[in-house]
């Protein structure tokens, strides 16, 4: 791949192309004839404070006034219509102006205030309209009575025992229509699971009698039995019938066709699924009564198999006696069973640039049980264009990573589990990876890992990942001129730690909450925690087996010397919705590994690093740390700082924390929806003890503030719905390379953010490289 330099002022350019865009929109009615008029501002008035944001929503949308961003991309590049990009203005109509007045005046009533009131205003200054909505919205009404009228004994005794645990509608409350609407729906759900196929809301009436002199209102809720019928009937269900299409949709042609038992029929018309991989996922059994939540389930869980496109509603036919039995038809298309799927990532900083690749092979439906089989590649690259003047041109480091698994949708054990796919498919995945690592003029590292891992739902936000057992071998071969010259240097312990082989074998834990709300915009809290223990099993059967040590006193297995240690790392997000589009996240991401009995250090996988794309952005990966270490102490070493270039920095220790504000831009920019960010990064990582090698990089309580690194940016996000295109810009703001108030870098040197000053040269020349201030990072999917 061929470096291009970029100049120092890309972020002005880019900044000039904005200020193009933005400086002639500050006129919001240029493209207006005469006679039209836009509207600009919208206000209420007398509307209660619990309401009014709900009220607004009551006015057309087409008299709201428009996004400032959204109208002047319309203006810019829509060429009066006639593409669909940005957000045309919204006009003056009097019609709708008294549409959305009858409609804030009904919301108000529903809401309580049965005589309210509204007027509207127009006032048009320039082109411009302010609309203007007065409520007057008079007393509230509560409800004095509440009485129900229910024909059904059965019925009525149903609603009884369920009613507390559902109703808003209780005398001295609000006379509220949604809160009768939400009533009927929890209800006519409780008629749903307890076998009332044939029951719809329109049942249940309710009958206000209100009295306007002392505002209260007096409600009666009735349920009616079915024409002709003395009671509601309860439905069993009887046989179920699946049908799987081609993935054209098509039955045509030859079928699989299997009566799997008393209850299912399987109909295959692909050819290419087993009974059993649909069947285990449909939860009504025969002889149960129907239960629409059993329904929504079976729908549910066929649907994240992930081999299906198309999984509707089951659908119900009753049996023509007087049973009340329900045939189940299922009809399913499934996915096409090949995929293919390619990821990118692209960063660059000044003179140093970085991508990494991935590519994901899918087949959905192996060996017909919906076991899916994963074929992962991954290139990650991080080179430089010599710009620093340094022996140092061409690519620094490079990563291969080939990944094979095989994921089942259950769990596969010689011992006998439940069904444990109420709350979410459960998976067994048979995994095995290669890693391999090249340094340039220093070490390459491979790596094999092959582990068998449990994940399963709790509930429905709770879920735990159990790998039992994972097998890593891993070996590392320094170049030999390198390998003397570290030894020279008294860096033994980075010979030992990127050149010695081990094979580990060991137990991970995952446990993770509400992972499923990740993609929503409700205020929640997300948690990742996960632990890892290597080590163990291996140092108790070379104790009992006497196996031989090594030169330092290290256990072997089968000849290698094996990794002993404990690793754990935390991924807590705190996520508020600030209304429509707009979102505040906050993650605190800490991990700690600590190596103990058969090892005096962490296996150089194991270690922690910051920087990159989704972590602290200011800084490229494996730049920043640890802690307030600087990379002068190498002098006039040249070849040894090359050499060691993205590998001296690491930690067993890390804590990073992010914020940020997430907003929508516009709602259609040349075909996107464009989102855009602000952000904080903070962090580092630490040696759990003083090392040589790093010093200054170990973690102390009493340091944490002045070892920390901040950085701050912005980005801008394409929404394309399928996936999100994302490009971040951040700046180095606090330091901790540097000590005091020099570490506050963006502030002391803002004057050579785009040029060469004092600070820069005298950067290049202790140090050996450029100082940059800014890092653009382009990538697939949101950082957290």
């Amino acid at each position: 791949m061929k470096a291009y330099n970029i100049p120092g002022y890309f972020l002005l350019a880019i900044l000039s192309i904005l200020v193009v865009i933005i400086a002639p929109g500050c006129s919001t009615t240029r493209g207006l004839r005469p006679n039209e008029t836009i509207v600009r501002k919208l206000t209420l008035k007398g509307i209660d404070k619990d309401f009014a944001d709900a009220a607004v929503m009551y006015v057309d949308k087409e008299q709201q006034p428009n996004n400032w961003l959204n109208l002047q991309f319309y203006y810019l590049f829509s060429k009066k219509g006639k593409r669909n990009i940005g957000e045309a203005p919204r006009l003056l109509d009097s019609n709708l102006v008294e549409f959305s007045r009858l409609q804030i005046q009904k919301f108000l009533q529903n809401k309580g205030y049965l005589k309210a009131k509204v007027a509207d205003s127009i006032l048009v200054k320039k082109q411009k309209a302010e609309l203007v909505f007065t409520a007057d919205q008079g007393p509230l009404f509560r409800i004095r009575n509440f009485k129900d009228s229910i024909f059904d004994p059965k019925v009525k005794a149903l609603y009884t025992e369920n009613r507390k645990g559902f109703s808003h509608v209780n005398p001295g409350g609000r006379f509220d229509t949604d809160s009768l609407a939400y009533d009927r729906d929890q209800f006519y759900l409780v008629m749903k699971r307890n076998g009332y196929y044939d029951f719809f809301r329109q049942y249940i009436n309710y009958l206000p009698d209100s009295s306007y002199n002392k505002s209260v209102v007096d409600v009666v809720m009735t349920i009616d039995n079915p024409a002709d019928k003395p009671a509601h009937p309860i439905y069993k269900i009887n046989n179920t019938l699946v049908t799987i299409t081609k993935s054209n949709g098509r039955t045509d042609g030859k079928a699989d066709t299997i009566q799997v038992d008393t209850q299912f029929r399987f109909v295959d018309y692909s050819g290419r699924f087993k009974p059993h991989t649909v069947t285990d996922y449909i939860f009504q059994k025969k002889g149960e009564i129907y239960d629409i939540d059993k329904q929504t389930l079976t729908t549910s869980r066929l649907s994240e198999l992930n081999v299906f496109r198309n999984v509707p509603s089951p659908t119900y036919e009753k049996l023509p006696d007087s049973t009340n039995r329900l045939n189940t038809k299922i009809d399913i298309t499934p996915l096409k069973q090949m995929s293919d799927r390619v990821e990118a990532e692209f960063l660059f900083n000044q003179g140093r640039y970085g991508y990494n690749l991935g590519n994901t092979f899918t087949d959905r439906n192996l060996f017909k049980e919906s076991a899916i089989l994963q074929l992962k590649l991954n290139w990650s690259v991080l080179f430089d264009s010599g710009r620093a003047k340094t022996d140092n041109k061409g690519i620094q480091n490079q990563e291969l990573k080939a990944g094979l698994s095989l994921i089942y949708p259950r769990i596969l054990s010689p011992f006998n589990f439940p069904n444990l796919a109420k709350f979410g498919v459960p998976h067994t995945t048979f995994a095995t990876s290669f890693s391999l690592f090249y340094q340039k003029g220093l070490v390459e590292r491979k790596s094999f890992v092959n582990s068998i891992t449990y994940d399963f739902f709790e509930t429905y936000r709770k879920q735990h990942s159990i790998t039992p057992i994972s097998i890593e071998f891993s070996s590392g071969t320094i170049d030999p001129i390198a390998r003397q010259a570290l030894l020279d240097s008294n860096r033994y312990s980075y010979v030992y730690l990127i050149g010695r082989t081990t094979f580990t074998s060991g137990s991970q834990y995952t446990f993770q909450y509400n992972a499923n709300e990740l993609n929503s915009y409700r205020n929640f809290v997300y948690f990742r925690g996960t632990l890892d223990l290597g080590g163990n099993i291996l140092n108790l059967i070379s104790k009992l087996a006497n196996t031989k040590k090594d030169s330092l006193g290290q256990r072997t297995f089968f000849g290698y010397t094996f990794a002993q240690y404990i690793k754990t790392e935390i991924d807590y997000r705190l996520y508020r919705s600030l209304g429509g589009e707009r979102q505040f996240i906050f993650r605190f991401n800490p991990g700690i590994g600590i190596p103990y009995g058969n090892s005096s250090q962490l296996i150089f996988e194991k270690n922690f690093y910051t920087g990159g794309a989704n972590d602290i952005r200011a800084w490229l990966p494996r730049t920043l740390g640890p802690g307030q270490f600087n990379r002068s102490i190498y002098g006039n070493d040249v070849t040894q700082r090359s050499r060691l270039k993205y590998l001296d920095q690491f930690g067993e220790i890390k804590i990073v924390a992010n914020a940020e504000y997430r907003y929508k831009a516009a709602d259609n920019f040349f075909g996107t929806k464009l989102k855009g960010a602000f952000f904080i990064d903070a962090g580092n990582v630490w040696r759990l003890h003083k090392q040589v090698e790093n010093p200054n990089g170990e973690f102390r309580f009493n340091n944490i503030l002045q070892s920390t690194a901040i950085g701050v940016g912005t980005g801008l996000r394409f929404d394309l719905s399928f996936f999100i295109f994302r490009l971040d810009a951040a700046f180095k703001f606090k330091d901790p390379q540097f000590s005091g108030s020099d570490q506050f870098v963006l502030v002391k040197h803002f004057g050579e953010l785009f040029k060469a000053g004092d600070f820069k040269k005298t950067y290049q020349v202790t140090n050996g490289e450029n100082y940059n201030f800014m890092q653009l990072n382009f990538g697939i999917g949101l950082p957290f």
